[in-house]
């Protein structure tokens, strides 16, 4: 087995726009993805497995196993979001994945390749600043108004080779990273980064169950650190 995908149905979007949301640091993509699936209710079409995933199996509330698995959903006649539990974690697996999942995408009718991560940073105080990047000096020009600043060099994972494979497919590109210690599931980050793309692409998205996530994350850290908790 290499990389193999299941598809339940093939949706057609117009002007369509990819969203990657793999896990990576401070797990900001996951999250934002995973934010953007609930809350406007998307639907899963496409199931992705590979002999490169790692080689664990999640265990989940009720007792059950989960497998490492990638997934494609789609919602809003637009937007097909790239969510999952792992990254293929060596190169030619992830050259496999990301070419697959950009293929179908292309197919779907994505234009736009939209791809989100963490900017590791040994501390962040206050609101965690958003970065950005793009394939072209247009599409540059418009999300530098939206962020603090460009991002300064590599973009490592799918959120980088999203980018690079989609342009050599024609497709335009655009990343957002925000600043992240790394070291846990960075709600607040992730918030951050949903406010810009939620601006980029005029999403109308409630992130008020984000924040409240945030809050308690953030919470519970400063308990650790008083040793309240």
């Amino acid at each position: 087995m290499t990389c193999l995908m299941r598809l339940l149905e093939e949706p057609r979007v117009e002007e369509g726009i990819l969203i990657e949301g793999l896990p990576g640091i401070g797990f900001v993509a996951n999250i934002a993805a995973l934010h953007i699936i609930r809350e406007l209710k998307a639907k899963r079409f496409a199931l992705i497995t590979s002999s490169s995933f790692q080689d664990f199996a999640l265990t989940v509330e009720d007792g059950g196993i989960r497998s490492p698995i990638n997934e494609l959903y789609h919602c809003a006649g637009r937007y097909i979001i790239l969510y999952g539990n792992t990254q293929a974690p060596t190169n030619k697996g992830q050259y496999e994945l990301c070419w697959r999942v950009l293929e179908l995408a292309k197919r779907c009718g994505c234009e736009l390749v939209l791809t989100m991560g963490g900017y590791k940073r040994d501390r962040v105080v206050g609101r965690p600043r958003v970065y950005c990047a793009a394939t072209d000096e247009e599409l540059l020009a418009q999300v530098r108004e939206l962020c603090d600043g460009m991002v300064v060099g590599n973009i490592y994972g799918a959120a980088g080779l999203l980018l690079g494979l989609g342009k050599l497919m024609g497709m335009r590109g655009v990343c957002f990273l925000a600043e992240t210690p790394g070291i846990y599931p960075d709600a607040r980050a992730a918030a951050e980064v949903l406010k810009v793309v939620s601006r980029f692409l005029n999403m109308d998205i409630d992130l008020t169950r984000l924040e409240q996530a945030a809050r308690i994350t953030e919470g519970l850290l400063k308990g650790r650190r008083e040793g309240i908790v």
